[in-house]
């Protein structure tokens, strides 16, 4: 645990040399509000990372990218290709909503409608909009901690780029898009391919798991695939058709983590494929904008299934006491499908404000099965099979006071037939300070999240769940100083959430079939803290410092006991150094506090510190060499109690651009 004195120290540092939250006046942003406006008029918290910060870092994952925003933490159970997940200012992986293009992309086959990152490829990606805090208001469902917004590029002026990299852990990976326009007619297309040898998902580099496999532990290899592409129509003045798409594909070896040998040869394969056709149409001279989106995703989850143990082994949910046996093998599969469409009207009411009002209709359907092939061939049983369907209005209004004052208030009712009604609401203010170039800004709202089909109509379903709730406040000031050389903000924030959904054993709240436990509405948790950041341009053009730091106590308001995976200090701090105008070098350093890997604090995960560094060399105009090194120091640490992470390990690659 660090003194007094030495998180005072932390967050000096952090605040004095941290990734950028606030960001120039002239950024746009459209995930706070669902209609684009300057970041300076937002009153929510949100960060964006830019394409040309994907493209310099050359990074993999998606997860890796989000790494670098405050309020966020990404937890990986091993390398390349396993379970990565994200949690928003201390709320559940399942509370945050994942958008492509503004689609909802979250999985409905999985337990809580979770989001695994390791099935989305980067390619051709405009932006990243973070948004954080309760947004149920504007996005329903999902939305308790907060929204990640992946805005593919759209096409304009023709551009095409090309990149090759390798390196440690017998790594390779190739990308390359192409974007244009011709007439009334602009395109974009992306395509990604990355394939590893990796290391152990579990036990790689811990020491205290050597004795489980004295022989050494099996490398998981991983190989992904992501495809992207968007069409746009110019039909007529101020009537634009759009047409979008992604496909992902992820094959990758996992460990069963549990057992007498917990090392074992299993195998997960994820798809997840999204498209979409959007209409937006100008009426009344422009007065009302009017958007109608269609939309249709699907994503599957194909796991083969090994477990090792000298006296007995689970296998599709039931014992076999079998000593001679060993070994259990069982196939899962896991299909969740989502389609829908939505109407957003956008009124220009002069200078009353912007309205912005619409319904959603969404259909979700999901089904799964199971099927032994160890000790004992069995056919294939199917273990649920539901839809649910979901019908929401909104209605947000915008409006400005005195040309300082940005205010927004709005609401939401989602109804899940058969399942729940809920109704949520948020509001925000951003106060401009011209003369100092400063920005006050707060927000406060409630979220909702309607229990997912697996939670009600799984085998360990019950059918009487209610929604989760919460409500989030946030204060923060963003200030930008010595013309601009120095960006830093700061905010505070507060959430509670009831109703939680968890999972018991106990026979008395339990179904007289579910032998093997239930889902339940019982917990509540609390999470505060507060978020820093700033980008200094310590001398223009060769030294720029940039970082963030958060500070989370997220605890169950019952037990007082901190929640599973939430570091309460974790930040980023990175030095970008030109000593000549074609050549940059950033060494990052990545810190984690202590936290713990389950409820209830048990299995603490010791704090660590790794230390990355960047380096780019652009020989012509279009034409680069780059270079990473990960984990220098070759830090051991554990995201996931007995699940390893990468040594020293280095990358080389080039990239095109013309």
């Amino acid at each position: 645990m660090l003194t007094r004195q030495g998180r005072a120290a932390a967050v000096l540092l952090a605040f004095v040399a941290s990734p950028v939250l606030a960001q120039p006046a002239a950024d746009i942003v459209v995930t706070p509000t669902r209609t684009p406006q300057p970041i300076q008029r937002a009153g929510s918290a949100v960060t964006v990372i830019t394409a040309a910060e994907i493209e310099r870092d050359s990074i993999r994952s998606v997860g890796e990218i989000l790494r670098r925003v405050p309020g966020l933490t990404v937890t990986q159970a091993g390398g390349p290709g396993q379970t990565e997940t994200v949690r928003l200012r201390g709320a559940e992986s399942r509370h945050t909503l994942v958008l492509i293009d503004g689609i909802r992309v979250n999985d409905p086959a999985s337990t809580g409608r979770e989001f695994d990152f390791a099935n989305l490829v980067p390619s051709d990606i405009e932006r990243i909009e973070v948004l954080r805090g309760p947004q149920s208001a504007l996005y329903g469902s999902d939305a308790m901690g907060g929204v990640i917004n992946i805005i593919t590029r759209r096409g304009g002026p023709p551009r095409a780029s090309v990149s090759v990299e390798g390196g440690s852990y017998g790594t390779r990976e190739v990308r390359g898009n192409v974007s244009g326009a011709s007439g009334p007619v602009d395109y974009s297309f992306g395509i990604a391919g990355f394939e590893t040898q990796g290391f152990s998902a579990y036990g790689y580099r811990i020491p205290r798991l050597r004795p489980l496999a004295p022989w050494g532990f099996e490398p998981d290899p991983a190989r992904r695939f992501g495809a992207t592409g968007r069409l746009g129509f110019a039909l007529a003045d101020g009537v634009r058709l759009e047409i979008g798409g992604t496909t992902n594909w992820n094959r990758a070896h996992y460990d069963a983590g549990f057992g007498t040998f917990p090392d074992t040869p299993s195998v997960a394969k994820g798809q997840l494929h999204n498209v979409y056709a959007r209409l937006l149409a100008d009426s009344f001279g422009g007065v009302l904008r009017n958007t109608v989106t269609v939309f249709h995703n699907r994503t599957e989850r194909l796991l083969d299934d090994v477990t090792f143990d000298r006296f007995g082994v689970f296998c599709i949910d039931r014992f076999v006491p079998a000593p001679d046996i060993g070994r259990c093998r069982a196939h899962y599969d896991f299909f969740g499908e989502r389609s829908g469409a939505e109407y957003q009207g956008d009124l220009n009411m002069g200078a009353m404000g912007l309205l912005t009002f619409g319904a959603r209709v969404e259909q979700e359907r999901a089904h799964g099965g199971s099927r032994e092939l160890v000790p004992t061939l069995r056919p294939r049983s199917e273990d649920f099979r539901a839809e649910q369907t979901t019908r929401s209005v909104f209605a947000l209004h915008q409006f400005t006071i005195a040309e300082r004052t940005h205010l927004s208030v709005g609401g939401r009712v989602d109804d899940v037939m058969d399942v729940a009604r809920f109704a949520t609401w948020r509001a925000t203010l951003a106060h401009e300070i011209f003369e100092t170039d400063t920005k006050l800004r707060a927000s406060a709202g409630t979220g909702g999240k309607a229990p997912s089909i697996y939670q009600v109509f799984g085998p360990y379903g019950t059918r009487t769940l209610e929604p989760e709730h919460s409500f989030g406040v946030d204060a923060g000031i963003d200030q930008r100083l010595f013309g601009g050389r120095a960006i830093l903000s700061g905010t505070v924030f507060l959430n509670r959430f009831r109703n939680l959904i968890d999972f018991t054993f106990d026979p008395g709240r339990c179904g007289p079939t579910q032998f093997f436990g239930c889902y339940f509405n019982v917990a509540k948790a609390e999470s505060v803290g507060f978020e820093l950041s700033a980008d200094v341009d310590l001398v223009p053009g060769f030294m720029r410092l940039r970082g963030a730091y958060t500070n989370l106590r997220a605890t169950d308001r019952e037990t007082r006991l901190t929640l599973a995976r939430r570091p309460e200090h974790e930040g980023r701090v990175g030095l970008a150094i030109t000593p000549v105008p074609e050549l940059t070098i950033e060494p990052r350093v990545v810190f984690v506090g202590e936290r713990f890997d389950r409820p209830d604090e048990v299995g603490k995960l010791p704090p660590y510190a790794r230390l990355d560094v960047y380096a780019d060399y652009r020989l012509t105009p279009n034409f680069s060499l780059f270079a990473r090194a990960v984990n220098l120091t070759d830090t051991r640490y554990e995201e996931v109690l007995n699940y390893g992470t990468a040594g020293r390990s280095f990358f080389v690659g080039a990239r095109a651009t013309w």
